[in-house]
C-alpha cells in the first residue's frame, strides 16, 4: 500500500496475542458460529486475523469489517471496521469502493482522528490509479484535488507530509503529459500545436521539473515558424532560471547559429512571463 498506514487503524491489526486467542477459541476459521452470536470486538479481530492470514481468502477479512457494521451499527467497533474497510478494498485495489467507504467514514465521523487518515485512502485511491503518460489524465486531477485537501484540511496530521509529496508527484505528471503530446506535435511540424503543449507548461507547471525543456522547445519551435522574438524570449527566461541546464546551451546554439541572441523582445506572452519570472513584475 502506498504512503504510511494510519496510525490509530493500523495499529489496532492482531499481533501473536491475538493469534493465540482466535486459535483458542476456534478462531476464523469456526464457520459453524452464527456470527449474529458474537459480539462485535469478536467479529472484528477475527476480520483483523484474517487481514494478515495469508493462507485467508481474499476479501474474507471484509467480509467481517462489513458484518461489525450490519450488526453493530452505532457501536465504536463498527466506526473502527468502516476505516478498515476502506483500507482493505484499497489493499486489494478495489479503488472505487475503498473511495466510497472512506467518504461514508468522513460524512459519518468527520470529528474523528481516523477522519484524516480517511481522507488520505480517499486520495490514495485516485493516485494509485494514475495512469502511463500517454493515458487521459483524469484521475490526475482527481487525485490533485484529493491530496489538496488532506493537505489543506488535515496540515497537522501524519499524512499531510506525504500528501504534499505525492501532490507534487502528481502536478508533474501532468506537465509531463504536455511534454509528451508537445514532442509528438514538434516532430511532426505541427508548431502551434507543440507551441500551445510547451506554453502551458510554462504558465501552469513552471514548479516541475520540465519547464527548461518547455522553454528551449518552444525556441525549437518558433524559429522554424520564423518567430524570432518569441524564440529570444524564451531563450532569455531559459537563461536567466535555468543557465546551467543543457538545454539552455542547446537554445543558445539555435539562436546563435540564426545571428541571434537570449534577450527579451516583443509584447508576446513570453514577455508577461518574462517580467513575472526575470523583473518580478506580476501587473
Amino acid at each position: 500500500m502506498a504512503g504510511r498506514q494510519s496510525g490509530n487503524a493500523l495499529r489496532m491489526l492482531c499481533g501473536a496475542a491475538l493469534l493465540g486467542a482466535l486459535t483458542a477459541c476456534g478462531g476464523p476459521q469456526s464457520k459453524d458460529v452464527p456470527l449474529d452470536t458474537l459480539t462485535a470486538e469478536e467479529i472484528y479481530k477475527r476480520g483483523e486475523f484474517l487481514l494478515e492470514d495469508k493462507s485467508a481468502k481474499k476479501g474474507q477479512a471484509l467480509e467481517y469489517f462489513q458484518e461489525v457494521e450490519r450488526l453493530y451499527p452505532y457501536s465504536e467497533w463498527a466506526k473502527r471496521a468502516l476505516i478498515m474497510q476502506a483500507f482493505t478494498l484499497h489493499k486489494y485495489k478495489k479503488y472505487e469502493e475503498a473511495r466510497a467507504a472512506a467518504q461514508r467514514y468522513i460524512d459519518f465521523y468527520p470529528g474523528e482522528e481516523d477522519a484524516a487518515y480517511a481522507a488520505y485512502l480517499l486520495a490514495l485511491s485516485y493516485y494509485d490509479q494514475i495512469d502511463e503518460v500517454g493515458r487521459d489524465q483524469g484521475l490526475t486531477y482527481q487525485a490533485l484535488q484529493a491530496l489538496r485537501v488532506v493537505i489543506e484540511q488535515y496540515p497537522d496530521s501524519e499524512y499531510a507530509k506525504s500528501a504534499e509529496l505525492k501532490f507534487e508527484m502528481a502536478f508533474d505528471h501532468l506537465a509531463s503529459k504536455d511534454m509528451e503530446i508537445g514532442r509528438y506535435y514538434l516532430k511532426r511540424g505541427n508548431y502551434t500545436a507543440a507551441i500551445n503543449r510547451f506554453r502551458s507548461v510554462v504558465q501552469d507547471f513552471q514548479t516541475t521539473s520540465h519547464t527548461a525543456e518547455a522553454l528551449h522547445r518552444l525556441v525549437e519551435a518558433y524559429l522554424a515558424l520564423g518567430l524570432t522574438d518569441e524564440a529570444q524570449t524564451a531563450g532569455a527566461i531559459l537563461g536567466y532560471n535555468y543557465q546551467s541546464s543543457p538545454f539552455y546551451d542547446d537554445s543558445f546554439r539555435l539562436l546563435k547559429e540564426k545571428g541571434l541572441a537570449p534577450e527579451a523582445k516583443g509584447t508576446s506572452w513570453l514577455s508577461a512571463i518574462y517580467r513575472q519570472m526575470v523583473k518580478g513584475q506580476w501587473l
